[in-house]
């Protein structure tokens, strides 16, 4: 099965589902799986208005040191992009698609996928929240 699709961008501009999708379709798949984070309205309670990401730089490297050592150990083909700068309620923060011959390890490396990006890639938020403060999160 070709497991050698591996994509990583950090970008300013809109993310695009279909773009992820058309790249890791592969006769030999049967299973896809996708995660999409969206900026929500909320944070620990407080309104959240907007918000900054702002990315290390050695984030892309380690986004795609993250991408292959996790596609690498479940087998799959994996795109993923995550935003910088400036982005407003209901837009995608971050996509994950990985996809394999069956569901199980597309849905597991996807998972494992985003939790090891959430951990191990500096890319800090910076929330306007609605109430006019500022919260830095992931710092």
């Amino acid at each position: 099965m070709p497991t050698d699709l591996r994509h990583t961008a950090l970008r300013e501009e809109p993310l695009s589902l279909d773009a992820a999708l058309a790249a890791v379709r592969d006769p030999a798949c049967g299973g896809v799986a996708v995660f999409i984070g969206l900026v929500r309205d909320h944070d620990h309670g407080a309104g959240v208005s907007s918000l900054d990401y702002t990315a290390h730089p050695q984030a892309a490297e380690l986004l795609a040191r993250c991408t292959e050592q996790v596609a690498e150990r479940h087998g799959v083909r994996a795109w993923v992009e995550h935003r910088t700068g400036h982005l407003e309620v209901g837009d995608a923060a971050v996509v994950v698609v990985t996809a394999a011959a069956h569901r199980g390890p597309a849905l597991t490396a996807c998972r494992e996928l985003i939790d090891e990006i959430k951990a191990g890639v500096p890319i800090w938020k910076e929330q306007q929240l609605a109430d006019g403060g500022v919260e830095w999160v992931g710092l």
